[in-house]
């Protein structure tokens, strides 16, 4: 398999890692907050408090990879997306910091404040729609190259409706990611409250996760059609998608199998992330930047590759002993030690 290949499925297994971590952290947290305003809070905050307290400092480990890895994979995409990211991107690196500190601050200092709990649930929707803007911007149509000149039009970003159709996806899709894994962390420790409310709000999600995602489908084959074209081509990643998604729906529904339900989440997300990703290739920026042409030297591409592959390797066994230690602890999953 040529470098540039091998690269690029690294890179995008680590963003998958982050999308799934991340919707958990950040619908976790609106969770929390939607809990506290509808006076639910007391019975989901112990369930949601437990799992954010070992895993949020971490999360965004998959980010960081990425980032990394795209700039050194594949380097011309810092010459065309630097201009177009600085503000998404800047707003973003802001709510992130702003998440970690406030979330430190209401563990450590006032945990009742309603300021805290406001930006923690404010941030949980806000990252995923500024990042969202990166998958948009991709597409083409946002950004015009005139010699050496790279212009980024926010105006065509803003009134596309494929941009809107993207964020909202984002933001549905946190939001049923979050409750599902949530809902079989309640039933694992036995809070048949929290479960109750949780698995309500996962299904109250799923409708409007499988209307954004038909909604973006749309947009996509306005926006950029020989893309949309490569994706029916492939359409078999997304019937797999939707069959994974009415399996955790039935789960749901019958109020069982919360772990193989979750599973199935992570696994129709896979599927259509993959299938997303391999009918977008060879572009990573359309019409500018191509996979082959737009890679670093074989040496260098190489040297990365392993030290990708390595950090994976010492990543994976202690993101496991973490969930080992923590999340799959019995006796923590019930409060009985912190």
């Amino acid at each position: 398999m040529p470098y540039e290949l091998i690269g690029i499925s690294v890179l995008w297994i680590f963003l998958y890692g982050y999308v799934i971590t991340a919707s958990i952290d950040f619908g976790a947290g609106f969770f929390s907050y939607y809990g506290k305003m509808t006076g639910k809070g007391e019975m989901i905050h112990a369930v949601i408090s437990r799992y954010l307290s070992p895993v949020w400092e971490v999360t965004n480990v998959f980010l960081v990879f990425f980032f990394v890895g795209i700039v050194g994979f594949f380097p011309e995409t810092a010459y065309y997306y630097g201009t177009a990211l600085m503000v998404p991107a800047s707003i973003a690196l802001l709510l992130l910091a702003i998440r970690g500190s406030f979330y430190a601050f209401s563990h450590y200092g006032n945990p009742k404040s309603h300021i805290y709990h406001l930006l923690y649930g404010a941030t949980g929707l806000l990252i995923p729609a500024a990042l969202s803007t990166v998958l948009t911007i991709s597409e083409g149509g946002y950004i015009s190259k005139l010699g050496n000149t790279i212009t980024f039009h926010a105006g065509a970003l803003f009134a596309s409706p494929y941009s809107w159709s993207v964020v909202c996806l984002a933001l549905v899709s946190v939001m049923f990611i979050s409750a599902t894994f949530l809902t079989y962390y309640a039933n694992k420790a036995n809070d048949r409250q929290a479960e109750e409310i949780l698995r309500t709000w996962a299904l109250f999600w799923s409708l409007p996760t499988i209307f954004a995602s038909i909604l973006t489908f749309m947009a996509l084959y306005v926006q950029n059609p020989e893309h949309f074209s490569r994706m029916m081509n492939n359409s078999w990643w997304f019937i797999l998608s939707l069959a994974f998604f009415l399996n955790v729906v039935r789960l749901l529904i019958l109020k069982r199998s919360y772990g193989f339900g979750f599973v199935s989440v992570m696994l129709q997300f896979f599927t259509a992330f993959w299938g997303y990703g391999a009918s977008h290739l060879p572009y990573l920026l359309y019409p500018y930047l191509v996979i082959q042409s737009s890679m670093t030297s074989p040496k260098m591409a190489l040297a990365l590759i392993w030290a990708f592959i390595g950090g994976l390797c010492l990543f994976i066994p202690s993101i496991t002993l973490l969930l080992r230690l923590f999340l799959f602890n019995a006796n923590y999953r019930k409060g009985v030690i912190k």
